[in-house]
């Protein structure tokens, strides 16, 4: 099977993980406690302004070189701790466009699970047969690859437990999809579609 003849899984299968993410985040509660509040926000917000950063991701204790990494004073510093990571960003977060590329990522997720799938099984493949194919494709793109950034990043262990609980759910409802909508062989067969 082409990726081009397996448009409608792709399709309804991206339409069905972004609902179900848009419901584990804004209506499910296992998110609410992932994100925390900063206790003195008005506080961070007048230091963060004045250190006036630029867009992007910074740690600490970090070393602007790897020679300031092997100093006693550096090296002091990061055995003393505290560690972190933050985001900034310029300009409010655009909430549209931000809703658009999720989509269009779960759009490529699709892509490449209709891809591999497609290699396994041709036209007239059974649910039995397209569902665990399509599911752990679905799994490689839903769930491991944002793993070793949780890791380096030091997301906490619940943060990144819920997040792969959602990538389990929504790989498979991909694998459902994929199944469910998976072309026949006399559909194939009448439409020309190639096993």
């Amino acid at each position: 099977m082409s990726v081009s003849q397996l448009w409608l899984p792709i399709l309804v299968s991206a339409v069905v993980v972004f609902v179900a993410s848009s419901l584990a985040w804004m209506v499910l509660p296992h998110h609410k406690a992932d994100i925390k509040k900063l206790p003195d926000e008005k506080a961070w917000f007048e230091q963060l302004g004045q250190a006036n950063l630029a867009a992007g991701t910074y740690m600490w204790p970090n070393a602007a070189t790897p020679a300031e990494g092997k100093t006693e004073e550096f090296r002091a510093r990061y055995a003393a701790g505290p560690w972190g990571s933050v985001n900034i960003q310029t300009g409010q977060p655009n909430f549209g466009r931000n809703l658009l590329l999720v989509f269009l990522i779960y759009g490529v997720i699709g892509t490449l699970v209709a891809y591999l799938t497609g290699r396994a099984h041709g036209a007239g493949a059974g649910f039995g047969a397209v569902f665990p194919v399509a599911t752990a494709a679905a799994i490689l793109g839903y769930c491991i690859g944002s793993l070793p950034g949780a890791i380096f990043m030091a997301k906490p262990a619940r943060f990144v437990f819920t997040d792969f609980v959602d990538a389990l759910a929504y790989a498979v409802l991909t694998g459902i999809v994929f199944a469910a909508l998976w072309p026949s062989a006399a559909k194939a067969a009448t439409s020309g579609v190639g096993q």
